[in-house]
Formats: structure tokens, sequence, C-alpha cells
């Protein structure tokens, strides 16, 4: 038996030494040394090659994200080839970055940021003498300081003198006049993997209007936070807008440069065409691999844990519940003015914040629960929403129109209006998601 626990022991430690590509989870049980170094722990146990697969996986995308992280914007040799002698539009906002070392981290493995750690993709590009001709900006604009939902205007860039164009005012589609003189297109904007973030939609747009004039586009891929599971409602044509543009579910578990193939290869732009795309994906990066964010992708969204959050509480943006915009803890807490006399101590009062102009339930005292430290999500969790429509004195002014858009099916609030338990709603969900992951499988670019 001994002999048997070696063996597996050695077979273990040489599938981590062979492998950094896994699809499997990066969480694992380890402890730390005293100098913060990862060591293994190794169970005395009698277990199979089955298992020491699983564990050896298990670990390996953590490995992968000790190497340092390559977004497609800092392969910078895979690329400029293909900008030499054009004429660039680029899409881009405050998150499109090339990093100074690759990846900055502090001792605890976290992302640091200052002004040092990075390099504008535009700045980059023009210092290399690369003909960027207009910049485009989606949703909260080039420099990502507008409200949720607010129009952005064009205008031009102070630093470079560069003329902005924006998708999320008069139009959300360039149009043949801003793409005029335009040889190649670059789209490198940071994702958070939810299909109401608007981010997906630009590139549906972009996508389409380079596709009608034959301009290929440029992905620059970078890492979705919240590749790691796939989950909620698959979204019903019906129902289509710009927070939802295809029928895929809430999480969809894809980067944009995975996406923007399965808007191609699904035939999503009006009337089918094809949009010719080159992606130069990251580096050193699987699904599964925990990626923290260096610069916030949207005013509201502060940290790893509002990202994580973000599907599953973005629901209540379709109700009278606030989720902490006008605070410090965006997206990480939730409460309301509405609800019953119940056992909660915690509230916040909304105030006016940079991202937040005028907040839901400005200057009055909404309570409810405060999620900032908690751990980190591997599917929707419905309970917060449950728990705050059980909550609510008038049930019948809990939900606006803006739900079913969210939710991208009126059946989620009926489910909920009906009774339904969690349980009980997400099995409705799960042969629409087996559809999905089997599509999506054909997308993959980091297995």
């Amino acid at each position: 038996m001994s002999f048997n626990v070696f063996k597996n022991t050695v077979l273990l430690f040489l599938l981590i030494m062979i492998s950094c590509g896994s699809k499997s989870k990066t969480e694992y049980e380890r402890q730390k040394t005293e100098d913060g170094r990862q060591k293994m722990r190794v169970e005395n146990s009698k277990f199979g090659a089955n298992d020491l697969k699983l564990k050896a996986n298990k670990l390996n995308t953590e490995n992968c994200q000790l190497n340092t992280i390559l977004v497609g914007a800092n392969q910078t040799e895979k690329y400029l080839q293909l900008l030499n002698g054009k004429r660039i539009g680029i899409v881009v906002n405050q998150t499109s970055v090339i990093f100074n070392d690759g990846r900055q981290k502090t001792e605890d493995g976290r992302r640091k940021t200052d002004d040092r750690s990075f390099t504008h993709l535009v700045d980059s590009l023009i210092s290399l003498k690369v003909d960027v001709k207009k910049v485009f900006a989606p949703e909260h604009g080039f420099r990502g300081t507008a409200d949720a939902g607010e129009k952005v205007k064009d205008g031009i860039d102070t630093k470079t003198g560069l003329p902005i164009i924006s998708l999320y005012g008069k139009n959300r589609k360039p149009t043949t006049e801003h793409l005029k003189n335009i040889d190649i297109m670059i789209f490198d904007i940071q994702d958070v993997g939810a299909r109401f973030y608007t981010y997906i939609s630009s590139l549906h747009y972009v996508m389409e209007a380079c596709a009608e004039l034959n301009i290929p586009l440029l992905i620059l891929d970078r890492p979705n936070p919240n590749a790691h599971y796939v989950d909620g409602p698959i979204l019903e044509p019906e129902h289509q807008s710009f927070v939802g543009m295809h029928p895929v579910p809430v999480v969809h578990g894809m980067t944009i440069g995975e996406y923007a193939k399965m808007i191609n290869g699904e035939s999503w732009l009006e009337n089918g065409i094809k949009c010719e795309i080159t992606v130069i994906p990251v580096e050193n990066y699987v699904h599964n691999t925990f990626y923290s964010l260096l610069i916030k992708p949207s005013p509201n969204l502060p940290s790893d844990r509002a990202i994580n959050l973000y599907p599953s509480l973005c629901f209540f943006e379709g109700t009278n519940v606030s989720i902490g915009r006008g605070t410090d803890k965006q997206f990480q807490v939730y409460g309301s003015p509405f609800i019953a006399d119940v056992d909660i101590n915690y509230c916040f009062t909304p105030q006016p914040n940079k991202g937040a102009k005028y907040p839901k339930h400005q200057g009055i005292e909404c309570c409810g629960f405060d999620l900032s430290d908690g751990e980190r999500l591997y599917e929707i969790n419905l309970s917060y929403l449950l728990k705050m429509y059980s909550f609510a004195l008038d049930k019948d002014k809990f939900f606006n129109n803006f739900f079913t858009k969210l939710a991208g099916t009126k059946k989620l609030q009926q489910q909920i209006e009906q009774g339904l338990t969690e349980a009980e709603i997400k099995a409705t969900w799960q042969k629409g998601l087996k559809r999905f992951i089997k599509i999506r499988e054909k997308y993959l670019i980091y297995n």
C-alpha cells in the first residue's frame, strides 16, 4: 500500500509539471509557507489515477496564473505587422492598455495600479507611428466616467487630438461616414462576461458595420473574470435589446474573442453576413484562471467582488431595490426602503458620486444586505432576489419593465411571483443551457 501511495504521489507531481492549459477549476486546497510561496498538501490516502488528474488539473490553472498573463494588446509582435501602412479605427475605453511589465502584482497576488503600470493602447500605437485615425467609444465613454445608460457625445481627445465617435449616443453602430478612409478596425475592451454588459452589443454592431464595408476587424483579447461558469436563462428573441442581443444565457463563459467567433459562426449579423476577424489570444490563460482586474471596467464595478456578484445582482436594476449605486460598495450591497420590518441590521443611503449622478433612492435609507466579504460565486445566486421579493411591502410595485429585458424572458418574473424556489427556477434553465454549451464549444479558444 505504501508503494502505491508513493507511486500516485509521483504521478500527481508529474501531471502538474507537464501541463499548463487545463480546463478545470483553479480553486484547490493549499497552504502557505512563511514566505508566502505556494505549497501543496498531498493527502496520504489511497486514490486512483482519475482523482490524481483532477487534483493536478485544479492546480494547473492556478500555476498558469503565477506565470505572466499576457493580454492580446501586450503582444505587439503579433499584430503590428497587420497595421503597417494602414489607416486605423479603434474601439477602446479606459481598460484598453498595455501593461508595462505584463502583469503587476502585490505580495498577495493581487494587482496594484499606478500611472506607471500601463500605457493606453492608443498612446502606444501612436508612439509606434501607427496611423490611428479615429477612436470609437462604447457605453461609459473613452475614459470610462459616464453613468450607466448615460448618453455619450462625440468629441476630441485632448491628449492626442483624435476624433472620438460615441457608440452609445446618437449611434450604436458606426456609420459608413464614420468608417470612411479606415482600412482596419481594432477592438480592445475588457468585458465581464454577462449578457447585459453592453460591450458585447457594441462588438456586434462594430462587426456588422465592418462586414458591410469589407473592413477587417482585429480583436485584442482579454480574460473574462466570469468565465469560470455558464448560467442563467437563455434570451428569447422577442426580448432582444441593447442589454441582450443574442440567444445566450446571462453568464456565457466566453472572452470577447470567443464571443466574436460565435457571432460570426451563428450568423447573428444582419442577413447572416460575416466579419473578417483576427483574434490575438491571451497567453497563459484558461477559463478557470482567476483574473483580478487592474482597471475598473465601468464606474460601478470597483472590485473583483463586485464583478463576481454583478451577474446575480444586476437583476435588481429591474426592481425597486438598490444595488449600491451612490455608495462605495456598488454591486456588493443591496437594499430598499420598501421592505417589511424584518431582522436586518445593514442599511445605506445612496448619494450622488462618480458614476452615479442620480442614484436610485437618492438620500433615502435602504435596508438590506452587505455581500462585500464572501466566497466567490460559481453560479448565479437567485436567493438575493427571492429574499427581497418576499420582504417587499407592495409586491405589485417590486418589478419594473426593465426586469424582463435583463432576464431576457418574462418567465423569471412570473416564476418569482408564483413562489417557485431557486432550485425549481434553475431546473427550467437546464435544457437551454445544455444546448448553448454544446454550441459554445465550437468557438472556444481557451480549452
